[in-house]
């Protein structure tokens, strides 16, 4: 028994290990050392439900989620801004979806704009972006009883989630954070958004702390 229980605590810590994914430019500090404000885009969403619904009923769902991620990112980002948490600003959904509209840019081709024109538009100094593949409707929340048989049965996979934070001016990659998406990651959007972000919050590279401590390393 001891044996079992040790192999499932290596089983998930293995299985932690490999939720995660995190990268950074090297250049980070050099192209974001002007920047002010940054503006979170609806993210790209693929679904693979297992009922099936129209193709239109399809696309409305993929838009959903996608806008879903944007409204919880910025409700995650608005919580720890006030507490001075980032050194940067993030500009209103409503606003970003509002100038995107003006300029005839809606969810299905949104991708097709390059972030450089897509800061251009939106007056921004940075894209806040992602892809969201899920097999199930996560903003109509999920069911979180945690279970080890269902990691062996593939019933605990939800699906995948990719974030990434591109510079307006170069429209280089600047950071991406990629997560499996299962049972314990969250009952819904907001629930997701906010336990990963601050999974990742020592790593996310706005942070005061993390900057701060990053130039002192650097100090001769």
């Amino acid at each position: 028994m001891k044996r079992l229980l040790f192999l499932l605590c290596l089983l998930n810590l293995a299985y932690s290990f490999s939720q995660k994914n995190i990268y950074e430019s090297r250049k980070f500090d050099a192209l974001t050392d002007p920047h002010e404000v940054l503006a979170i885009i609806p993210f790209l969403t693929h679904l693979d439900l297992e009922h099936e619904i129209s193709e239109d009923e399809l696309k409305a769902r993929e838009e959903e989620e996608g806008y879903a991620v944007q409204n919880a990112l910025e409700t995650y980002f608005s919580q720890r801004k006030k507490k001075k948490k980032f050194s940067v600003d993030f500009q209103n959904v409503k606003n970003t979806n509002a100038l995107l509209a003006q300029h005839d840019i809606d969810y299905e081709d949104i991708d097709v704009h390059t972030v450089k024109e897509l800061s251009r538009i939106l007056g921004v100094d940075g894209i806040i972006s992602g892809t969201l593949d899920l097999n199930v409707l996560l903003s109509d929340g999920v069911d979180t009883k945690f279970n080890f048989m269902d990691y062996f049965l593939g019933d605990a996979d939800y699906g995948r989630i990719g974030v990434k934070i591109s510079d307006g001016k170069t429209g280089k990659l600047l950071w991406k954070y990629e997560k499996e998406i299962n049972k314990k990651s969250g009952k819904n959007t907001d629930d997701l958004i906010d336990r990963m972000m601050k999974q990742a919050a020592r790593k996310f590279p706005y942070d005061r702390d993390k900057r701060r401590d990053r130039k002192k390393d650097s100090l001769p």
